[in-house]
């Protein structure tokens, strides 16, 4: 299972982590990413590559 947190003081809402996402973990919310199905989470990391801000952190627990 993994954690993944957006920092939304950071996000730009460009969707990128949106689009990329195999299994729609992100939704944009009030213009922000939001992790809305966190739980399906893969840690792929794909969300991280894209998100040029560096807005998005996910960690294994």
């Amino acid at each position: 299972m993994f954690k993944v947190v957006v920092d939304p003081d950071i996000c730009i809402g460009d969707e990128e982590c949106v689009e990329v996402c195999p299994v729609d973990v992100f939704q944009l919310q009030n213009g922000r990413a939001f992790p809305y199905q966190a739980g399906e989470c893969l840690g792929c990391g794909s969300c991280i590559e894209v998100c040029e801000p560096v807005a998005i952190t996910v960690t294994e627990e």
